[in-house]
């Protein structure tokens, strides 16, 4: 099988620009300030515009222009505009893949970062980190199709029943998407509780101790593989994992979010 050291001798690994670097450095500055993250994304001109847009969109319900940065920020919060930044920098970090179905993966990576934020809401943990862990907990699956094509078209194989992807990564590769991803986020100096999220993601439950976000993520992305929005399909989720976060199911079914609501935070 694979070792990850070998995978990444392989791997042509993404660039992400200065601004994306630069945001993931204030994800362990609590004092980051309005100002502050304006001023990185300032620096992006095409960035700039598509989040102007997104801040002027229906989907943020705001009744007048936003005129500016900052406003857009105050508007959604720092963290909010500083993790659909990001999500925008990972989407330009990689090229058109022939054979990839370009929406379906996106769409998936905002759905399950749309869970996972539900859920962190749920559970006490920090909605911006779960988003954003669970919009880059896909990355891996990426650098698989660049490393090993034959394999990633083995993966993608439908039907995409809520982790299959997983256990067809580790019978074709001994890694999972997860673990890819983990070694990717440390290259690009994520901070070591995003690494270890999307690391153990596949598997929270074996790990100790138990990772919060990481069985956020877990719940999140058999969700975003869950073509329903059917409130009983939480029915479907790994008991102990649900236990362990401290979810109650009442509340689960009670909030259940549709699954066509994050495709247009993107």
């Amino acid at each position: 099988m694979t070792t990850l050291a070998s995978f990444f001798d392989n791997v042509r690994l993404p660039t992400i620009s200065d601004v994306a670097h630069a945001l993931i450095a204030t994800l362990d500055d609590e004092e980051a300030s309005v100002k502050s993250i304006s001023a990185i994304i300032a620096r992006d001109p095409a960035l700039t515009a598509k989040l102007m847009r997104l801040a002027n969109s229906a989907r943020f319900g705001s009744s007048r222009n936003i005129g500016s940065l900052d406003e857009a920020i105050a508007l959604t919060g720092v963290g909010h505009i500083r993790t659909l930044a990001l999500a925008a920098c990972f989407a330009d970090a990689f090229p058109n893949m022939p054979g990839l179905d370009t929406d379906e993966f996106w769409n998936s990576s905002m759905a399950c970062a749309g869970y996972a934020k539900w859920l962190a809401n749920g559970a006490n943990a920090d909605a911006g980190e779960a988003w954003l862990a669970g919009m880059i907990m896909r990355l891996g699956e990426l650098l698989i199709y660049q490393v090993e094509p034959s394999a990633f078209a083995e993966i993608e194989q439908l039907p995409h029943l809520p982790g299959a992807r997983w256990e067809r990564e580790q019978r074709l590769l001994g890694l999972s998407e997860g673990q890819i991803t983990a070694e990717l986020c440390r290259r690009w100096n994520f901070p070591s509780r995003i690494v270890m999220a999307v690391e153990r993601s596949s598997d929270p439950m074996a790990a100790t101790p138990f990772c919060k976000l990481a069985g956020i993520v877990h719940l999140a992305s058999l969700l975003a593989d869950t073509p329903s929005d059917d409130p009983e399909v939480v029915n479907t989720l790994p008991a102990e994992v649900v236990s362990a976060l401290g979810l109650g199911m009442d509340w689960m079914r009670a909030r259940f979010p549709s699954h066509g609501s994050f495709a247009a935070a993107a």
